[in-house]
């Protein structure tokens, strides 16, 4: 999920103002109807739906006025470690992967959550839940192919790096933690080492790689037939399958690894209150389900109903779950600037 950054001015204008007027009241007033919510998020469809699902139905009525501040991670993380020392901060809630969240957590940037505060966090998968955030929706890292141009059906990510698809590979440059965590369960590494994947991506690169620098990129080079080969979310499958590009996905034997999309609190959020009824709505079955339905992701509340076609697509077989796996956080965050620059000096140079 990268978008560039933008912000829902007109909605901004308006909570500016509604905020200016506000800070005339005493503190208990403005504590009290504080409705505005600063939603830091990514931009495109997912933040499209957030509106569509969330904002909307479930929290508009109630008076909440949502002010999207839309940017990639990145910044978006920058800003929070910039702010941290300020004793109110310019968000409420921050859209971050569960990598992003372990990040900002060692930096002392997110709110402990008092899971008190949302009701319907009580029908969250165990496996999913965490002490600083909720996750929103989620999905496995698996194996896409084109069936006309990989001729023998990948059953592991080690068919990456397979001789026989020589020059059929294609990888993004963002998601350079999980390209190196695959190559790393294909050499006999693992999540909580990426070591041994180095030299079998040093043969990928010798073996004429394409690199492309988003998602949307590398669903043109798989629609054009560019390439054959990649490693993606499934959700993002089943979305380019329904846009009709020519792709299986295979979920790989040595492990399917988690990607969680979360919401969290900054530490100085000026809305607390807002903060958390907006977390509660999240968790909401009827969203939940709209997600798997719009986006392809998978609930994480247990009372969210999906239809039973669509859960076989976007969801795993009792085998498949026996495979998942969580990316161990702590490793991401404690090697993150070695890896991007092998990344970037060794692999990408």
């Amino acid at each position: 999920m990268s978008m560039s950054h933008k912000i829902d001015r007109r909605r901004l204008i308006g909570g500016a103002a509604a905020l200016a007027g506000s800070a005339l009241l005493p503190t208990g007033t403005f504590a009290q109807e504080n409705k505005r919510v600063v939603v830091g998020t990514w931009g495109g469809d997912y933040a499209r739906l957030l509106a569509k699902n969330i904002e909307t139905p479930l929290l508009a009525p109630k008076g909440f006025e949502l002010v999207q501040d839309q940017a990639s991670d990145a910044p978006r993380r920058a800003k929070l470690i910039a702010e941290k020392r300020l004793p109110r901060g310019t968000s409420d809630v921050q859209a971050l992967s569960a990598v992003n969240v372990a990040e900002m957590v060692a930096q002392g940037t997110l709110e402990k959550l008092d899971f008190s505060q949302m009701p319907n966090a009580a029908r969250l998968l165990p496996v999913l839940k965490s002490d600083y955030s909720v996750p929103h929706i989620y999905s496995g890292l698996v194996i896409l192919y084109n069936p006309k141009l990989v001729a023998k059906p990948p059953t592991g990510f080690a068919d990456l790096f397979d001789p026989a698809n020589k020059g059929k590979t294609g990888v993004i440059d963002i998601q350079y933690i999980y390209t190196m965590m695959a190559a790393a369960l294909a050499s006999g590494g693992s999540v909580s080492n990426f070591e041994p994947g180095k030299a079998r991506l040093m043969e990928l690169k010798a073996g004429g790689v394409k690199i492309y620098p988003s998602n949307e990129a590398l669903a043109q080079a798989l629609q054009t037939e560019e390439i054959g080969l990649c490693i993606m979310w499934k959700a993002r499958a089943v979305q380019w399958q329904n846009a009709g590009i020519p792709v299986q996905a295979v979920a790989p034997k040595e492990g399917v690894v988690l990607f969680v999309s979360e919401l969290a609190i900054p530490r100085n959020a000026q809305n607390k209150a807002g903060a958390y009824a907006y977390l509660n709505a999240a968790l909401d079955p009827a969203p939940q389900a709209a997600f798997a339905v719009d986006f392809g992701y998978n609930p994480t509340v247990t009372n969210a109903v999906v239809a039973p076609d669509l859960a076989a697509r976007i969801g795993f077989t009792p085998d498949e779950q026996k495979r998942l796996l969580n990316p161990d956080n702590d490793y991401i965050t404690k090697n993150d600037g070695a890896l991007k620059e092998w990344w970037d000096k060794s692999f990408k140079a």
